[in-house]
This record gives structure tokens, sequence and C-alpha cells, in this order.
């Protein structure tokens, strides 16, 4: 990030890494979440698709990663696989700023998230033909609440599902949205991207 002009970063303990911490680990992320060009602690969440046999731990470094994004005024970037239920509890709880990553939850979960202010992150998941819950969060949650994201390597959109997802195929995201609203995929790039400068403060 700090090689390349326009590259940002973000420092944070995915919940796949809480059972490799170390000690200091949590030390090293507010120490890297203070340098210029890292915007926001992530990605961190709770994980319970692969395994559930530390939930405890998951949702203690997560809570603990949300506080620090608190003290240093940074927005979070939200993981939440299988475990919608403790990602809204203790998001409600502390209120933090930033972006549910890659949002696979109900419509009535996106209006919560909006009620704390937060954002919903929209990837390549929405142009898949078994989206079933995504069109309708979509019509539901207001444009100005919306950020198009990739998940590289994974989440390629229709048609190179399956191949390595970059931030080239975002223009796709915004069409199948743009679909779903009935609108122009301009205004939805333009909009979104407003979002994102306004979350991240670039």
């Amino acid at each position: 990030a700090k090689q390349f002009d326009g590259v940002y970063a973000t420092a944070g303990i995915h919940p796949s890494d809480v059972k490799k911490m170390k000690k200091n680990d949590l030390e090293i992320i507010e120490k890297l979440a203070q340098e210029n060009k890292v915007l926001a602690i992530g990605e961190i969440g709770l994980d319970y698709y692969y395994t559930d046999d530390n939930k405890n731990e998951q949702k203690e470094i997560f809570e603990k990663q949300v506080v620090l994004a608190n003290e240093l005024n940074l927005p979070v970037i939200v993981h939440d696989r299988e475990a919608h239920g403790d990602t809204l509890e203790i998001l409600k709880k502390h209120k933090p700023k930033g972006i549910l990553h890659c949002f696979s939850g109900s419509p009535e979960m996106a209006k919560e998230i909006i009620k704390i202010g937060m954002y919903i992150g929209i990837g390549g998941t929405v142009t898949f033909k078994n989206a079933k819950k995504l069109p309708d969060v979509i019509k539901e949650i207001p444009i100005d609440r919306i950020l198009l994201e990739t998940d590289c390597p994974y989440l390629c959109p229709e048609p190179y599902r399956g191949k390595l997802c970059h931030s080239g195929y975002i223009t796709l995201v915004a069409g199948r949205i743009a679909e779903i609203l009935g609108t122009d995929r301009d205004a939805i790039l333009r909009k979104t991207n407003q979002n994102a400068t306004k979350l991240f403060s670039v």
C-alpha cells in the first residue's frame, strides 16, 4: 500500500485464523491500524461454516477488534458466515461504522445493519442463478447503503463464475443491481463509488 498510489490496506484477524493467533497479535493489529494507508479493521467477524468448536474465541476476538476500530475511529469490514445472530448481536452492542462484507443474510437483517449505520457489501453472488435473498435485500435497502466488492479469488460473477475474481468484474455486479432496481448501471457505479469514498475517507 505504501509502494503504490491508490492502493490501501486493512488490518485484522480473520475468524479462520483465530486458532492460529499468537499472544501479541492484537497489539500488532493495533499498530498496523495506525499506518496512514490502513483504512479499516478487517476482515474480521465470525465463521461457523467450517468450524464452530471455537465460537466463544471467535466472538471474543471479533468484539475486541470492533472495540479497537471504534477507539481508532476506523470502519470495520465484517465477515459473517453461518453466524448471523451472533454477528448482529456484537454489531448492535458496539455500533461501529463499516460494511458487512459479502452479505448473505435476510432483508430483515440488512435493515438492522443499516439502523446501526453500516453498509451492505454486494459482490458476484448477486449474479448467480440461485441468488434468491440478495435481490430482495437490494430492493429493501437504500442505494446509499450499498457497496460493491469482489472476494478475490472467489465468487466471480456470471458469466465468469469459477474463474479468478478481480475488480474488473465490478461492472457486472453493478449491472445486475441496476436490473433489480430498474435503473442505469452507471448510476449504480457512481453512487456506490460515492458510498465507498465516504465510508473509507479517501
